[in-house]
């Protein structure tokens, strides 16, 4: 670009004006620059594995030191053809279809009522966060403390007269998955709260007034107002539970029932542990593992579409 600049003898001089959009383009390029090494991470160490779960779910491979030969669909025929694989497919489906909603549902009236700052807000807030401070082993050995034989619920049960309540809580096909689901919830519901009242407090406080005004009591200004406003850090956060549920169930399985009993508490993820590590299974493994990233891409999507906005 050229400016019209006069000079002595009344000419006028053209003198050349830098663009504008010449620092834009080198900020650009810088920024491509800056991010190479975290695209080269990514494609290293999370596109590289995805790519091998696909390669070696289409092998056949007893084991590491094993010879491996092709396999083809083969694997997904064991796969499907296999009444473990369909159950821990239900125990999945029953331990989402239970956890998500009610971590959900009670983690959010949770944060809301913290994020209306009662007396001792702050404590409680701490409090919340404690099971998210505990390591998975340590909340294992709680919940079996609690639910063995000789544990706190049968020892409660006795003291009040239900001893015809008690049961082997953990080896017991009608209640292992249960209390499986029970764990998730502790440790899931107070740290998901205090993700809620996080995103709650940066509510401006004169939209739950201006509802209060208008006759609106808490519970509707609860899920009318303010579940609104936030309804895309909601559906953020119900994707991170329902990865977490889905993908980090084994440890809690491998802690506490090992599956059973028989496969009553078997879940896909658990599946994929056992097959890999305990059967020397690695093609079998892998197929339900493909079969698992695909339920979750399903599943994220699906709840990305539950919490679209209508506007």
């Amino acid at each position: 670009m050229t400016t019209l600049t006069p000079t002595r003898g009344g000419a006028a001089s053209r003198r050349p004006v830098p663009s504008s959009s010449a620092p834009r383009r080198v900020r650009r390029d810088g920024g491509t620059i800056l991010a190479v090494p975290a695209l080269v991470w990514y494609l290293v160490f999370m596109i590289g594995p995805m790519a091998a779960i696909f390669v070696v779910a289409a092998l056949r491979w007893p084991g590491m030191l094993q010879p491996v030969t092709f396999a083809g669909l083969g694997n997904v025929r064991t796969v499907l053809d296999d009444p473990v694989f369909w159950e821990a497919v239900r125990n999945t489906a029953v331990q989402l279809a239970v956890a998500l909603p009610v971590m959900i549902v009670c983690a959010y009236m949770l944060g809301y009522y913290v994020a209306q700052r009662p007396p001792g807000h702050r404590v409680i807030r701490y409090l919340l966060f404690v099971p998210g401070l505990i390591s998975t082993p340590a909340k294992a050995m709680v919940f079996y403390a609690a639910l063995s034989p000789d544990g706190l619920v049968n020892g409660a049960l006795g003291a009040v007269g239900l001893e015809s309540l008690t049961d082997a809580w953990l080896a017991s096909p009608s209640t292992a998955l249960g209390c499986l689901i029970a764990l998730d919830l502790w440790s899931g519901i107070g740290f998901t709260a205090v993700l809620f009242a996080a995103r709650l407090s940066s509510v401006p406080d004169e939209v739950g007034e201006a509802a209060q005004l208008d006759g609106a009591g808490h519970w509707r200004t609860m899920w009318r107002v303010h579940f609104p406003v936030i309804r895309d850090y909601v559906a953020v956060v119900t994707m991170l539970q329902f990865l977490w549920t889905l993908f980090g169930s084994a440890q809690n399985v491998l802690l506490l029932t090992m599956g059973g009993p028989g496969a009553s508490s078997t879940t896909l993820s658990f599946l994929v542990y056992q097959k890999a590590f305990i059967a020397a299974d690695l093609g079998y493994s892998q197929t339900v593992g493909v079969l698992l990233f695909l339920a979750g891409l399903v599943g994220l999507l699906l709840i990305r579409r539950t919490f679209r906005q209508n506007y």
